[in-house]
């Protein structure tokens, strides 16, 4: 087991396929505590070299409505009538603390991806 940090692209290919080989090695041996490292140093790279936005908080809204598989009728005791569901997510209208509150509830999202600010459109 040969480790080393990973400093460049080109290190981070040579990882992920190091890691592909031995991704299903048996718990304890040493190929499985290699891709146990190998999985923190690539997630190190990665973080550093490319970071993933969290989601402005409508667009967590609505990705979460489509893994609920709900619609914006769905939302309206959390929220207030069709047209302020609709007003919230066409970012016609801020969210407000109590929907804050509620949405955490039914989303099962954390309040403070909920609180960030986002861009209303005119």
């Amino acid at each position: 087991m040969e480790l080393r940090p990973i400093k460049t692209d080109a290190d981070l290919q040579n990882a992920l396929k190091r890691l592909e080989e031995i991704f299903d090695a048996p718990i304890g041996s040493s190929e499985s505590d290699e891709a146990d490292v190998l999985g923190l140093l690539i997630d190190e790279y990665e973080k550093k070299h490319y970071p993933i936005e969290a989601p402005d908080p409508i667009e967590a809204i609505k990705i979460r409505m489509e893994e609920m598989q709900l619609k914006q009728v769905d939302l309206v005791a959390e929220i207030g009538g069709k047209s302020r569901v609709s007003e919230i997510l066409r970012k016609k209208r801020k969210l407000t603390l109590e929907m804050i509150r509620n949405l955490t509830k039914k989303l099962n999202l954390s309040p403070e991806l909920l609180i960030s600010d986002y861009q209303l459109l005119r």
